[in-house]
């Protein structure tokens, strides 16, 4: 059967047998219609229950692969890694702040960035990604900043030969569309050199659309109709699609990226 429940609390029973019959040693309980508790620790389901929703027809598939990936033994081991291992495939994500409400602040290696999101921080694996902790900051004697540093560097390095697509839309506005499907689309929004790649096309400084983990759309600034349109788009695909990052564009300039939230209360309007 490939469909899954789409009721939440459906869902997340299905979710938790799935998940008994992979791991039985394992203590699973229904504490929520998105949320499991194992082995003590709380399992959120809203981003599996997305993630099944944007492909129902494959979503016992996708379910027992994220199982498996999340539970797998190697994973577990994963947190004893050395930083020399680690250091070529520590990568960046940008989450919104609203992961806190979930994951304790303390825990999570990050720093904070515009728009009320942060940058947390992983090690990238052939398949999975394992998030890095502050625990393992202490571990491996680094800080939160050099750690940082290399995950930029590796940004820039993990697809140097990045393939945008430029559109020219009926109202006159240029978007630059980025799809590389490798879990860092929105991350690029970091590069280093994003600013001197896309300004050329898009007149100077520009807004990008990260709405999710896997979308990236830089755009001009104008004309207004183009601008609104894609901001209707954004919220939605805001709401619709997993791993949700930010409604709020962000401004790239020559100096860096900027929050249209501060642009907002310093113009008293609309950025």
């Amino acid at each position: 059967m490939a469909h899954m429940p789409h009721e939440p609390e459906a869902f997340a029973e299905c979710v938790a047998d799935m998940l008994r019959r992979l791991q039985p040693e394992y203590a699973i309980d229904l504490v929520g219609p998105r949320e499991l508790l194992v082995n003590g620790r709380r399992l959120d389901l809203e981003n599996l229950f997305r993630m099944v929703n944007h492909e129902p027809t494959r979503g016992t598939e996708i379910v027992e692969h994220y199982l498996e990936q999340l539970f797998a033994g190697e994973a577990v081991q994963l947190s004893t890694m050395s930083f020399d291992f680690a250091r070529p495939r520590i990568m960046p994500r940008i989450q919104p702040e609203t992961i806190f409400e979930h994951l304790s602040r303390e825990q999570v290696a990050h720093v904070p960035w515009v728009n009320d999101t942060v940058v947390v921080f992983v090690t990238d694996l052939p398949h999975m990604t394992v998030s890095i902790t502050t625990e393992q900051l202490v571990r491996w004697k680094v800080t939160v900043d050099a750690v940082e540093e290399i995950a930029r560097e590796n940004l820039d390095n993990y697809a140097p030969e990045l393939e945008i697509q430029l559109v020219e839309s009926k109202e006159g506005g240029r978007a630059a569309i980025l799809g590389q499907h490798d879990g860092y689309d929105a991350a690029r929004l970091m590069l280093s050199g994003l600013y001197q790649r896309l300004a050329p096309q898009l007149g100077g400084d520009f807004y990008v659309a990260v709405p999710a983990r896997d979308m990236f759309v830089a755009f001009s600034r104008g004309p207004e109709p183009f601008v609104r349109r894609l901001r209707e788009r954004v919220d939605a695909d805001y709401r619709r699609l997993p791993y949700p990052i930010c409604p709020d564009f962000f401004f790239v300039t020559r100096d860096g990226v900027a929050g249209t939230k501060e642009i907002t209360m310093e113009h008293g309007e609309a950025a």
